[in-house]
């Protein structure tokens, strides 16, 4: 009798621990690496310079296509404006720059967590409506006195870019208006407001044929890098994370490539 308790006690032991072993093996979670695992999940909220908008929006629609379960909130205007934002207290999670001077602000309000990683570059171009009005051919024409001439101010980064090459050229303009965005300067030549406007090369592509694009060698005086980082304050760390990590990854230069964005 003793024998047989002993080896009937030995196979329940067996069999539960068979078991287990099956349980552990079929039930453990995987750690998440931000591919469509189904792991992650949530909303991140991302604030991206205006330049940005269809890439991110592109973007983001990839990143909820491999993540079910996950939602981006895209936030877009001026660089300098997003940080303003955001040191008021505007929940973010994700802030891609057109420019590291505003990075570097945000940086020093201690509102960045780690360090921002550069994903993109981009450079002026002149966007002109398509029958090009007041033929402009160069850089230099914008500075005549007839021609209505829209540019970012000079707080946003596509103006920064500007002041720029107006110092390297010795070639100041006289803009009708000063604009917030990037992408209120190319509403204004598309309205017919204007008839020349200096926006990002990303921006002249986007557009399609709603304008005509007018390349000017000056413009690599000023070649603005794009840093993205994780906001401090930002309450989804891992998915803002795994956002990051879709931007700069292989699928996101892509992208950001076809856009005509250039790499750091």
């Amino acid at each position: 009798m003793r024998i047989l308790r002993t080896s009937f006690s030995a196979a329940l032991l067996g069999g539960a621990l068979a078991a287990s072993l099956a349980g552990c093996a079929s039930g453990a979670p995987e750690p998440s690496n931000g591919s469509a695992t189904g792991q992650l999940s949530g909303t991140v909220t991302v604030f991206a310079a205006a330049s940005l908008k269809s890439t991110f929006t592109q973007l983001a629609k990839d990143f909820e296509a491999k993540n079910p379960g996950t939602k981006v909130t895209l936030s877009f205007a001026g660089s300098s404006d997003l940080v303003t934002q955001i040191t008021q207290g505007a929940p973010a999670d994700v802030f891609a720059s057109a420019d590291t001077k505003s990075m570097t602000k945000l940086a020093e309000a201690k509102l960045v967590d780690g360090t921002a990683t550069d994903f993109a570059t981009n450079v002026l171009e002149i966007a002109v409506p398509p029958s090009n009005p007041a033929s402009i051919s160069s850089f230099a024409d914008l500075a005549k006195p007839e021609v209505k001439v829209v540019t970012c101010a000079s707080q946003v980064p596509c103006g920064t870019a500007t002041d720029t090459v107006e110092k390297a050229t010795g070639i100041p303009l006289s803009p009708v208006s000063e604009e917030s965005s990037v992408t209120d300067v190319l509403g204004k030549v598309t309205s017919g407001e204007a008839d020349a406007g200096l926006v990002y090369v990303t921006d002249v592509k986007g557009a399609g044929d709603k304008v005509k694009g007018i390349p000017f060698p000056e413009s690599d005086k000023a070649v603005n890098t794009y840093p993205i980082a994780t906001v401090g304050t930002g309450k989804n760390k891992e998915l803002a994370a795994a956002f990051i990590a879709a931007v700069t990854g292989e699928a996101g230069k892509k992208v950001l490539s076809d856009a005509g964005f250039g790499t750091p």
